[in-house]
């Protein structure tokens, strides 16, 4: 006759592995690596991304920089007056100096929607405009106002200025309310605009 002792040593023991696999399935961590990773990638490549975003963009408002610091030189030495330089002879010359990192169609060359170059002469330095010309004047995201934009690069002694505004379009959401400084109120896409100028006096050249 089985006592009534086996009978609840028997039980026990029957529930010993299924409580060890239940405690074990609690204490378990497999998985946990991905799960946190799932969790953390999102927020990561974000900030990885706009870490990239705004590295490009301040390389792109140097590489412009530059370009324009070449051209004024031409300038001022009378390159560009020797050889008769057209408007569009002068952009294709620019797009050439920025072409390292930013490229201009043949469209672009034409017919400006990017770039933007304004090359003027002016009586005096105090007269050179120091602002970004929008739109607005109450709007300081507004979009850029190219009315009075020129090509009438100066001669020998006078006194000019280059400026180079270039449209860079952002690509990261999570960067574009912070490195945007231009926002259309149409609801079009915002950009970065990098601005680039030069003011000096030409030499006296003959």
């Amino acid at each position: 006759m089985i006592q009534d002792n086996d009978i609840l040593d028997s039980k026990s023991a029957e529930r010993q592995p299924v409580r060890k696999r239940l405690l074990g399935f609690v204490r378990s961590q497999d998985g946990s690596a991905a799960i946190e990773f799932a969790l953390l990638a999102i927020p990561y490549f974000l900030i990885v991304f706009a870490i990239i975003e705004t590295f490009v963009a301040f390389t792109a408002e140097q590489v412009v920089s530059n370009a324009v610091d070449t051209l004024s030189r031409q300038i001022r030495t009378g390159q560009i007056t020797a050889l008769n330089t057209s408007q569009q002879q002068f952009r294709q010359a620019f797009c050439n100096e920025i072409s390292v990192l930013i490229t201009c169609s043949s469209t672009e060359v034409a017919t400006p929607a990017n770039l933007y170059l304004d090359v003027e002469t002016y009586l005096s330095f105090a007269s050179m405009p120091t602002t970004v010309p929008r739109k607005s004047t109450t709007d300081p995201y507004s979009d850029l106002n190219t009315t009075g934009f020129a090509f009438a690069p100066g001669g020998a002694k006078t006194l000019n200025m280059v400026r180079a505004y270039y449209r860079w379009q952002v690509i990261t959401d999570l960067m574009r309310p912070y490195l945007t400084n231009v926002r259309p109120s149409d609801g079009s896409a915002s950009v970065y605009l990098i601005v680039a100028t030069a003011a000096f006096q030409n030499e006296n050249y003959p």
